[in-house]
């Protein structure tokens, strides 16, 4: 796979390839769920160091998915944007049924 990507339309594919174990995604899934309810708990209550946690969740589980589900380094690393972006769709992709969890 390419290192420099047009477009998230392009990194995409690249992005499920890196998160082909079930295991990972399902970590992935559930930080994601964490990051969510630590952000809602942030506004409702009026703590904004639950942002930080939310940042550690959300990432906490996402790395222990691929260091040791996938094996491999998350694309955060080189491609901090669109790796971003890629957690939220695979996200949806789930919730929609679109990919297995």
């Amino acid at each position: 796979m390419p290192t420099r990507f047009a477009s998230f339309r392009e990194f995409y594919p690249f992005y499920l390839s890196e998160h082909s174990n079930r295991t990972s995604r399902r970590l992935h899934f559930i930080g994601s769920c964490g990051v969510l309810a630590l952000l809602a708990l942030a506004l409702v209550q009026g703590r904004p160091w639950l942002l930080l946690a939310a940042l550690f969740c959300g990432y906490g589980f996402a790395w222990v998915g691929h260091f040791f589900f996938e094996k491999n380094r998350p694309a955060t690393f080189k491609h901090p944007f669109y790796s971003f972006v890629g957690d939220w769709v695979m996200f949806k992709d789930i919730l929609t049924g679109k990919i297995r969890f």
